[in-house]
């Protein structure tokens, strides 16, 4: 087990994700990175996109909009307001998501001033990265 990293992503209502893992990729604000064990320590924040982690060649993809990561001692915990495993995205609701974000900024766009712009677009990312994951983009 000296090779493996212990992965944790939790969520304010659940725990995701507990698993021994070779590898993880998490969409940082800074850009995405790269998480072995053996890891210096780091505290990074999360954007809105598409963590995948590794397990003895077994790839799983997830879903995760913004939060943090801390790694150190082979622990990898990820606090994210919101994540989902690849089969847990229901996609209809996806889907609806992103024709709601493209009309409110379409909207905007019009002139229409009491839409929040960055709401939206926020919005319309999610709902993009959950299709992606789900593998229907």
């Amino acid at each position: 087990m000296a090779n493996k990293l212990n992965l944790e992503v939790v969520t304010p209502t659940k725990l995701v994700v507990s698993e021994q893992v070779d590898l993880c990729t998490v969409p940082g604000t800074e850009g995405v990175f790269g998480v072995m064990a053996n890891h210096a320590p780091i505290l990074a924040t999360i954007a809105i996109g598409e963590m995948h982690y590794e397990n003895d060649g077994k790839q799983e993809k997830m879903a995760v909009s913004g939060g943090f990561v801390e790694v150190s001692n082979n622990r990898m915990t990820v606090l994210a307001e919101a994540a989902e495993r690849m089969e847990e995205i229901d996609v209809d609701r996806a889907l609806k998501a992103k024709e709601r974000a493209e009309r409110r900024l379409q909207e905007a766009a019009s002139g229409r001033e009491d839409i929040d712009i960055a709401r939206a677009k926020a919005a319309l990312a999610r709902a993009l990265t959950r299709l992606k994951v789900a593998g229907k983009m």
